[in-house]
């Protein structure tokens, strides 16, 4: 089920250039356009939900499989080699701008806590 507003729906569906990383038949993982760290992925389910507060227990295989396939962007990207943070933001003060459930894969430099 996708949201025919949403950007990350879109670029699922095509519709929206992506450069795309990662692929499964469930999640999609691809980079950034504003990327906050030299390595910024973003890793999505292909179904729309939008935020941590939307999941239940119904979808606790899809994000299995959603942080499964961060940890397999992380390696083939070598991303772990180094280290990585990944980040999950719910609601706009937390910083979430789309409203699309999503990993952050930030790496390539050392990043502080908090970030800021």
């Amino acid at each position: 089920m996708s949201n025919s507003f949403c950007v990350f729906c879109k670029i699922v569906q095509g519709e929206i250039p992506a450069t795309i990383v990662y692929e499964t038949p469930t999640t999609l993982a691809f980079r950034d356009v504003n990327p906050k760290a030299p390595h910024h992925i973003l890793v999505i389910p292909k179904r729309h939900l939008s935020s941590l507060i939307d999941l239940s227990g119904d979808h606790e295989s899809l994000m299995g499989e959603l942080f499964s396939s961060a940890r397999q962007v992380a390696v083939d990207q070598g991303l772990h080699i180094t280290g990585f943070r990944t980040v999950v933001n719910t609601g706009r003060d937390a910083g979430q701008e789309v409203d699309h459930v999503h990993v952050h894969l930030l790496a390539g430099r050392p990043l502080k806590w908090p970030p800021g």
